[in-house]
């Protein structure tokens, strides 16, 4: 049975249209990560952003504001102990390769990436049912957006000079499914 947790659901604008996911937290995976995740959900801090690194043999990275003030307001967290292993479809906090460097940046893993377990990146919860359906339709940009360029200008810079990146509408905390009654699909 799970743990304590919660889910939020993604309303994203992809190369094949809109579209939805649902992520679900495992709370005791990775306790710090998750409290910050919940935090970023919670303030609207994922409405309107871009998914601007995505290789589809590895994974779809996102988390920078498309406003550059609002990114800089978050400081880093510290290392969550990894508990689970980055499997396809779980989401984890991107970081550098120095200790205590996790912000707002997260990755959804494609494939399965253990090789990262060892190198401090604890997944906090995973992609739900059918959604990675709809992660895998995210734009395939590459690495070509300049990450230091969001940083400075936000959407400006990339709306201007990568148009066709998939969109995070908005990403709100949503009911257990228990709650709500379990979806079916139709």
């Amino acid at each position: 049975a799970a743990g304590p947790g919660f889910r939020v659901r993604f309303d994203v604008e992809t190369a094949s249209g809109p579209g939805s996911f649902t992520v679900r937290v495992e709370e005791n995976w990775a306790p710090i990560g998750a409290k910050r995740f919940r935090e970023l959900v919670d303030s609207s801090y994922f409405d309107n952003t871009r998914f601007f690194r995505v290789i589809p043999s590895f994974m779809v990275q996102f988390g920078l504001s498309g406003d550059p003030k609002v990114s800089a307001q978050w400081d880093p967290i510290q290392d969550d102990p990894v508990t689970q292993s980055n499997k396809p479809g779980y989401i984890t906090f991107a970081k550098t390769g120095a200790p205590n460097s996790r912000t707002t940046q997260l990755f959804i893993n494609y494939v399965d990436n253990a090789r990262l377990d060892g190198m401090g990146f604890a997944p906090f919860g995973e992609v739900e049912g059918e959604g990675m359906k709809v992660v895998k339709q995210i734009f395939n940009c590459g690495e070509k957006p300049n990450q230091g360029m969001i940083k400075s200008q936000g959407n400006a810079y990339l709306d201007k000079d990568f148009p066709q990146l998939s969109k995070i509408l908005s990403a709100k905390v949503v009911p257990d499914a228990a709650d709500a009654g379990e979806e079916k699909d139709l």
